[in-house]
């Protein structure tokens, strides 16, 4: 999940360049969780806010992390971090949230 959270970050950071910015369009982390990372979110702005997160929270981190880049679900989330799957399911929504508020989402948040 953190490799391919690099690889997609260093992308996105060289398409920004070549842009200089243009086109871009902020999404809330639950669309782009519906959508994939086709292009529609800011991976940059993910990633800043991510690091953020990762100075106040290294677990809700990582939970955003292996959930949204390694595709992992709950319960596979919860194995790999040898938590129960409702503190995963805690941190994901804390986390999400956050994201959405950082990422200046405007809306519902009640995917989960």
């Amino acid at each position: 999940a953190t490799i391919m959270r690099r690889i997609l970050v260093d992308h996105a950071r060289a398409k920004r360049r070549d842009k200089r910015g243009g086109g871009w369009t902020r999404v809330p982390i639950d669309v782009a969780e519906e959508r994939g990372t086709d292009g529609l979110v800011d991976l940059v702005a993910l990633d800043d806010a991510m690091n953020t997160l990762a100075k106040l929270s290294p677990r809700q981190a990582q939970v955003v992390e292996l959930r949204f880049f390694g595709g992992l679900d709950m319960t596979e989330i919860a194995g790999a971090l040898a938590l129960s799957r409702e503190t995963v399911h805690q941190d994901w929504n804390f986390a999400r949230a956050w994201l959405f508020e950082r990422l200046g989402g405007d809306g519902d948040v009640q995917r989960g």
